[in-house]
């Protein structure tokens, strides 16, 4: 079985922002994160569900957006509420949940963060913010 994919866009227009989208069921799905994915445990980011988007869109790029990060993703958790997951990027594996408010979802980068004997602390640190949206 092939793991499935996930991509990080980095949005310049209409409104600096990070599209975060993971491959689920064929497609895409997909949330608008407006500040840039989480950096540290006690500040989540507001995750806005857009629509699905098609798997040709992974590799997608124009003028106004690039590939922040881009791998695979091991969903660890779920329920009705939550995704817990771990995206494997090209510079680290970092551990994230997805948890739905009912009106929007928050992206938390949570505490218990996959251990990986080749990648240092201060590499970790960095490859968590591949930028913010601002």
């Amino acid at each position: 079985m092939v793991n499935p994919v996930f991509v990080l866009h980095d949005h310049r227009k209409p409104r600096p922002h990070f599209d975060l989208r993971l491959e689920q069921d064929g497609v895409l799905r997909s949330w608008a994160v407006p500040k840039g994915m989480p950096t540290d445990v006690m500040h989540d980011r507001l995750a806005v569900a857009v629509g699905d988007h098609d798997m040709d869109h992974a590799t997608y790029t124009d003028e106004h957006k690039s590939i922040a990060d881009h791998g695979w993703w091991d969903l660890i958790d779920s329920s009705d509420r939550r995704l817990v997951f771990e995206l494997h990027g090209e510079r680290d594996v970092v551990r994230y949940a997805l948890i739905n408010t009912g009106r929007d979802w928050l992206l938390h980068l949570t505490k218990d963060q996959p251990e990986h004997p080749f990648v240092s602390e201060s590499s970790r640190a960095s490859s968590r913010d591949p930028g913010t949206a601002e």
